[in-house]
């Protein structure tokens, strides 16, 4: 029998070999989910570009209108390095994007960082956490991203596949805004005489009017489908101020996607799609290519008082030629019309929006909190405000157009929220008593009360980390009942219940849909009618919360979550980064 012997040495050198394996395992194991590292530069420039046979200067993302695409895999890093050529102060916001722990590279101005001004330069540095499907960047910053804007596309994990069938090309579909007039002048002018801004001149499919307006039959959006083939087309609303129904003549949709989360899938000839929010659909083109063209067309949901612009953009679907076919017959295919609902539908936007749910499958799950530990009620709306002594308003009593949540009317400061939290030097900047109901009961979908005016403020709403919040918002008929988009920055919500009328907090909860609801990051408060929404506050920082209607933005119908430091070091912000924009 032969005794083995073992000297410290040995051992050493066996735990060793052991523990490198394990390491060396896990290395792999995190490599192979973990992403890489993707770089991409933005030079803000002006640009002159012509539409409706006008030429004007544009605020550009590197000379390109729609901006470049983003496109990058879940997991991976970005670094995003903006330098500021032009003359306004800018920022960028990566729209939906969680931002976990990195408040810092959100982007709105004022809330996560003063702007970039001219000359200047900030990295945004983020990691794509858990999320996979269409998402958008656009500035965050007076009017900017009227031209500023573009698509981001974020693929799930290398080998994973989604969870529909795989198509044969991705297209993105990103909707915008155009003005004949330069629109910080239009802004501007705004606000300083206490008026509506001026309305658009035309809506866009990537940058491009099409054949509804006035010379623009060259620039429209073409295209061109195989025959039998499935398409995802990524739908972007960047928009400024309307949401948009779009329907393609003659071909049905199907709905994969929202807000970069999954959801069941559902058949549609008519997409609803408010600023601020992503679709993803199918279209699967007909089994044999027909003799004609076909309309995609968008046009306003529009349900306030105010005046909109009521026309149409319309892209052009083209079949590929069969061989077969001649070329003069292909010039001359006649073009199909798509039918869009009245613009002030809000039954079937109703309709439309209760079609989303969650896959809430074992792979995709629906994460809803059960337990509730917050609960707030907002009134989201209009009103006015007195204009200062020195300024003459179009208003009553020289009073001017106004919007708030809860009768507060988000006053900007001129130091980021973010800094003045992050170094406990909020005081003299903003307050953490935004009020949790709405400071007077009135009937809110009937007459409305004979004071509208409202109280100004910097507030906001302190959260401890990691706790439930249940939200309520409810439209005002305050200048007349509006739909109202609302995102909510730094996290996705679950909506999970929407009526008409004023909610009733005895008998809607019961209604309320906690098994799939659908999971977003911005959602229509109906026109004279409210919405439910849940969300866990696990992301510490300071997350705005505003109406993606610029013009509302604008007039103060925003406000602010301050998400507290939990205690493990995972669950606190770090120190921000050392190019941090200086106010």
């Amino acid at each position: 029998m032969v005794s083995l012997v073992l000297t410290s040495s040995d051992i050493f050198r066996a735990l060793f070999l052991a523990l490198s394996v394990v390491w060396l395992l896990s290395d792999l194991a995190f490599a192979k989910h973990a992403g890489i590292t993707r770089h991409y530069k933005f030079d803000i420039k002006m640009q002159s570009v012509t539409r409706l046979c006008q030429t004007k200067n544009i605020v550009t993302v590197n000379g390109q209108f729609p901006g470049p695409r983003i496109i990058a895999r879940e997991g991976d890093r970005l670094l995003i390095k903006v330098v500021n050529h032009v003359k306004y102060n800018v920022t960028i916001h990566w729209h939906g994007i969680r931002q976990i722990r990195s408040g810092w590279a959100d982007g709105p101005a004022y809330v996560t960082q003063c702007p970039i001004q001219t000359g200047q330069s900030y990295v945004y540095n983020f990691t794509l956490t858990g999320q996979r499907g269409t998402l958008f960047w656009h500035a965050h910053i007076s009017w900017l991203r009227a031209t500023l804007y573009g698509p981001i596309v974020i693929l799930p994990k290398k080998h994973a596949s989604y969870p529909f069938p795989h198509p044969y090309k991705e297209v993105p579909i990103v909707f915008g805004e155009w003005w004949k007039a330069d629109t910080e002048t239009i802004i501007n002018q705004a606000m300083a005489t206490g008026g509506a801004p001026n309305i658009s001149d035309a809506f866009t499919i990537n940058g491009l009017p099409g054949p509804s307006y006035n010379c623009s039959a060259k620039d429209t959006f073409k295209l061109k489908v195989k025959a039998g083939k499935t398409y995802l087309l990524r739908l972007v609303n960047a928009a400024l101020n309307d949401e948009l129904f779009f329907r393609v003549a003659n071909h049905t949709l199907t709905v994969v996607e929202a807000d970069a989360v999954y959801v069941k899938p559902f058949k549609t000839d008519i997409v609803l799609i408010t600023p601020g929010q992503t679709t993803n659909v199918l279209l699967r083109a007909k089994s044999k290519t027909p003799s004609a063209k076909f309309a995609m067309s968008a046009r306003p949901y529009a349900t306030g008082p105010a005046t909109f612009d009521n026309t149409t953009t319309i892209g052009i679907l083209e079949y590929e030629k069969s061989a077969s076919a001649s070329k003069s017959n292909h010039k001359n295919l006649p073009l199909l019309k798509a039918k869009l609902p009245q613009f002030n539908d809000s039954s079937y936007a109703m309709k439309f929006q209760r079609k989303f749910r969650s896959l809430a499958t074992a792979k995709f799950p629906a994460k809803v909190p059960k337990n509730v530990d917050r609960r707030f009620f907002f009134t989201v709306g209009l009103g006015i405000l007195p204009c200062s002594k020195n300024q003459t308003c179009q208003g009553p009593n020289n009073t001017r157009p106004a919007a708030a949540v809860n009768n507060v009317s988000f006053v900007q400061p001129n130091i980021a929220l973010l800094q003045a939290h992050f170094f406990n030097k909020s005081k003299g900047v903003y307050t953490t008593n935004f009020p949790t109901n709405p400071p007077f009961k009135f009937n809110y979908t009937g007459t409305p009360p004979k004071n509208i005016m409202l109280s100004s403020g910097t507030k906001l709403v302190a959260l401890p980390f990691n706790i439930s919040v249940e939200l309520v918002m409810q439209d005002t008929s305050i200048l007349g009942a509006e739909s109202h988009p609302l995102h909510l920055h730094g996290f996705n919500f679950f909506v999970l219940g929407q009526g008409v009328g004023n909610f009733d907090p005895k008998k809607d909860p019961a209604k309320f849909n906690l098994v799939d609801p659908a999971e977003r990051n911005t959602v229509g408060v109906p026109a004279g009618g409210w919405v439910a929404i849940r969300f866990l506050a696990d992301n510490p920082g300071v997350w705005f919360m505003h109406c993606h209607l610029e013009v509302h933005t604008s007039w103060g119908l925003k406000m602010a979550w301050v998400v507290n430091d939990g205690k493990g070091r995972k669950q606190k912000l770090p120190p921000p980064p050392a190019d941090l924009p200086k106010c």
